[in-house]
C-alpha cells in the first residue's frame, strides 16, 4: 500500500510538472528553431535576429511556465500572480534560465492568491469586488516577486549549477548511459514527466546556453527503443499484437507518441531489458559521437528530433545513429524474447488495461486497441453535457442529471461546457443530436449520448440504470450537492436578484420564433441586463442550434462571443399560452437568459428541475399574474 501511494504521488507530481511545460512546448520549439537558424553557428547566421535567443530563454519561456503553473492552481488570477512571482526569480538569477524557479513560483503564486480568495469569499461589500481583486493580486504578487528575487532565485541558481555539474561528471565518466535503467521503465510507468520536464529539460536548456546543444533532450525522446519492440512484434508477434504493431510503429516513430508501445512491453515483461539496453546503447552512441539537440523534442518523433538538431553534419549523424543503434539493439533483444517465449497469443487489450492501471490514468492514444470502443465505460467518474456555448441547454441538462445521480447514490461528477472546451478526461459526453458529430470530433474515444430533449430525455434514466448495474465497487455514501463546485456559481444570488416581476410577460402571442426571441432580448435590454447588440446574438445563437429544450420550453441566449455584451446577469420569462413554433415544436414558455460570470447557472439549474415536470409547466402556462408565476419558480 505504501509503495502504491508513493507511486501515485510521483505520478501526480510528474503530471503536474508536465502540465506546466507541455502547453508551452510550441514556444520552446520556436526558441530552438530561432537558435538553430540564426546564431553564429546556425543555418543562416544573422546577428540581428539572433538577439531574440537570449530574451526568449531568459524571460518568455520561464514566464509562460510560471503563468501556466499559477493558472492550473487558480485559473486566471493564479496565472497572473504566478507570472509576477516568476519575474522576481528571473531577475534574481539573470545568468541562469529560471525554468525550475518558474515551476516553483508559478504554482506558489496561484496557491497564495487562491487561499486569499477563499478567506475573503463573501466578505467584500458589493461594488468593491474589482478593487479588492486587482489590489490583492498586485500586492501578493509583488511580495512574492521580492521573495523570489532575494531568496528563491539565488537558491535555484545554485541548485541548477549542482545538477549541471553532476550531469557533466556523468558524461565525462562515461556513465550517462546508465540513466536508461531508470528512464525506460519510468516511461512505461508514466513517471518520465517528473524526470524529463522537472530535471532534464531545465538542465539541458542551461547546457544549450554554453554549448549550443544538449544530449539530455534525447535521453527520453529517442524513439529507437520503442520502435525496435514494435518491429519485433511486426515480424515475430502473434494475434492482434502482430496485426496492430505496424500501425503503432508509424504512430510512434513519426508521430512521437511513445505510449503506444507501452502495452506491448507489458505483455512480455522481459521486453523491459530490450528497451533498457536499447536506450543505453543509444545514449552511448550520443556520447561517443557528440550528439544532442538545441531544444526539447516534443513529441519525441524523428521529425521533431530533426527539426531541433543543430545545423552541423556531425550532430545529425550522431543523432540519427543513436536512433538507429537503439532500434537495432532493442529489436534484436525483443526478437529473441518473442521467438523463445511460450506465450501463444498476446492479449493487447489486457495489456492496455494493465498499462492504464499502472499509469493511474486513461490513454486516449492506445484506446484504439479496445475492441468495443462504443461500450459504456466501467466505473465512470465524469459526465459532461456539451452545447455550442456551454451556458444554456447543457447547464439545464447537467442540473437534471446531477439530481438523478445524487438520488441514485452514485459518485459521479456531472458538469457542462462548450463543445470547444470539452475536457480530455470526459468519459461520457451528452449533446443534442445535431451537435454529436462535433463532440465526437473533439473527443472520439469518449462514450457519446445524443438527446433531442434536454429536459425529459429517457436517456438519462437509461444511463443511471447502466451506471448502477455497472458499478463493481461498493457504492460510496450519498454525494453532497456539487453544484457550486461544478459551475463555480456564487450561491449568494437567488431568483430575486436575477428575475423581477417586471420581466415576466404573460399572455403573449408571436407568429415566428424570431419575433419571440427578439421580444425576450428587448426585455433584457430594457431591464439593463444587456447591450442592444445582444438581441441579434440571441437570434444568431438559435439559428446555429435550436434553443428549444423540450417540454414546451425554450431558453434563447446569446452566442459565446456575445458574453461581452452582458452588463449583469438576469433573465426574463415570456408566457405564450397558445404556443409559438420553434423548429416544429410548440413552445409555451420562453426563458431569455443573460449570463455574466456564470451567476445565471444557478437559476438555470432550478429552471431545469422545475421544467422537467409537465405539471409545473402547466401551472406556469396557466399563471394569471407575474407574482404567481414567480412564486412557482421560487417554490420549487
Amino acid at each position: 500500500m505504501a509503495q502504491s501511494n508513493i507511486k501515485v504521488a510521483i505520478q501526480k507530481f510528474g503530471n503536474f510538472l508536465s502540465s506546466m511545460v507541455l502547453p508551452n512546448i510550441g514556444a520552446f520549439i520556436a526558441w530552438g528553431l530561432i537558435t538553430a537558424l540564426f546564431i553564429p553557428t546556425g543555418f543562416f547566421p544573422n546577428e540581428n535576429l539572433a538577439k531574440l535567443v537570449g530574451p526568449m530563454v531568459t524571460y518568455l519561456l520561464p514566464l509562460l511556465i510560471g503563468y501556466t503553473g499559477g493558472k492550473i492552481v487558480h485559473d486566471q488570477r493564479g496565472g497572473v500572480v504566478g507570472a509576477i512571482a516568476t519575474m522576481g526569480v528571473i531577475i534574481g538569477a539573470p545568468d541562469t534560465p529560471m525554468f525550475l524557479g518558474a515551476m516553483i513560483m508559478g504554482p506558489l503564486g496561484g496557491y497564495v492568491i487562491k487561499k486569499f480568495d477563499q478567506v475573503i469569499e463573501g466578505k467584500i461589500r458589493a461594488g468593491f469586488e474589482m478593487l479588492v481583486n486587482n489590489f490583492s493580486a498586485g500586492i501578493l504578487g509583488g511580495i512574492l516577486a521580492i521573495l523570489s528575487f532575494l531568496a528563491i532565485g539565488p537558491a535555484v541558481d545554485e541548485f541548477t549549477n549542482w545538477l549541471v555539474t553532476g550531469v557533466d561528471w556523468l558524461i565525462e565518466a562515461g556513465l550517462l548511459p546508465l540513466t536508461s535503467i531508470l528512464i525506460e521503465p519510468a516511461k512505461i510507468l508514466f513517471l518520465n514527466n517528473a524526470i524529463n520536464h522537472g530535471v532534464l529539460s531545465p538542465i539541458g536548456l542551461e547546457q544549450v546556453q554554453s554549448a549550443g546543444k544538449s544530449i539530455l533532450f534525447l535521453l527520453e525522446a529517442n524513439p529507437g527503443p520503442g520502435l525496435g519492440v514494435l518491429l519485433a512484434f511486426t515480424l515475430f508477434g502473434k494475434g492482434v499484437a502482430k496485426q496492430s504493431a505496424p500501425g503503432a510503429g508509424i504512430i510512434h516513430f513519426f508521430g512521437g507518441i511513445h505510449e503506444i508501445y507501452f502495452p506491448y512491453v507489458l505483455m512480455r515483461p522481459m521486453l523491459f531489458f530490450a528497451v533498457i539496453l536499447g536506450g543505453m546503447s543509444g545514449v552511448f552512441t550520443l556520447v561517443l559521437l557528440g550528439g544532442g539537440l538545441s531544444a526539447p523534442a516534443s513529441p519525441g518523433s524523428i521529425l521533431a528530433i530533426t527539426a531541433v538538431t543543430p545545423p552541423q553534419a556531425s550532430v545529425y549523424i550522431a543523432n540519427f545513429a543513436a536512433v538507429l543503434v537503439a532500434t537495432v539493439v532493442s529489436f534484436v533483444i525483443s526478437a529473441l524474447v518473442l521467438k523463445t517465449g511460450k506465450q501463444k497469443d498476446e492479449n493487447i487489450e489486457e495489456a492496455t488495461q494493465k498499462m492504464q492501471e499502472m499509469k493511474g490514468k486513461k490513454s486516449s492514444v492506445v484506446g484504439s486497441f479496445n475492441s468495443n470502443p462504443g461500450a459504456l465505460p466501467e466505473n465512470v467518474k465524469k459526465i459532461v453535457f456539451a452545447c455550442d456555448a456551454g451556458m444554456g441547454s447543457s447547464a439545464m441538462g447537467a442540473s437534471l442529471l446531477r439530481k438523478k445521480v445524487k438520488e441514485a447514490g452514485l459518485d459521479v461528477s456531472v458538469t457542462n461546457t462548450a463543445i470547444s472546451n470539452i475536457p480530455s478526461d470526459a468519459e461520457i459526453i451528452i449533446t443534442q443530436e445535431e451537435l454529436t458529430p462535433r463532440a465526437k470530433g473533439k473527443l472520439p474515444n469518449a462514450y457519446h449520448i445524443s438527446v433531442d430533449n434536454f429536459l425529459s430525455s429517457p436517456e438519462y434514466d437509461k444511463l443511471i440504470d447502466s451506471l448502477q448495474n455497472g458499478v463493481t465497487e461498493e457504492l460510496t455514501e450519498m454525494v453532497e450537492d456539487t453544484q457550486a463546485d461544478v459551475t463555480g456559481v456564487d450561491h449568494s444570488h437567488d431568483a430575486d436578484d436575477l428575475l423581477v416581476e417586471e420581466n415576466i410577460f404573460l399572455n403573449q402571442d408571436f407568429s415566428t420564433k424570431e419575433e419571440a426571441i427578439r421580444f425576450a432580448g428587448e426585455a433584457l435590454f430594457k431591464a439593463g441586463y444587456v447591450e442592444e447588440s445582444y438581441i441579434d446574438a440571441m437570434v444568431e445563437r438559435d439559428n446555429m442550434t435550436s434553443t428549444y429544450m423540450g417540454n414546451h420550453v425554450a431558453i434563447p441566449h446569446g452566442t459565446e462571443q456575445a458574453k461581452k455584451d452582458v452588463v449583469r446577469s438576469g433573465f426574463t420569462v415570456v408566457q405564450v399560452p397558445n404556443g409559438v413554433d420553434f423548429d416544429g415544436e410548440k413552445t409555451k414558455l420562453i426563458f431569455g437568459i443573460a449570463g455574466k460570470d456564470s451567476t445565471h447557472l444557478e437559476i438555470l439549474s432550478g429552471i431545469a428541475v422545475i421544467c422537467s415536470e409537465m405539471d409545473n409547466i402547466e401551472q406556469m402556462v396557466q399563471a394569471k399574474t407575474a407574482k404567481e408565476l414567480m412564486d412557482i419558480i421560487n417554490s420549487k
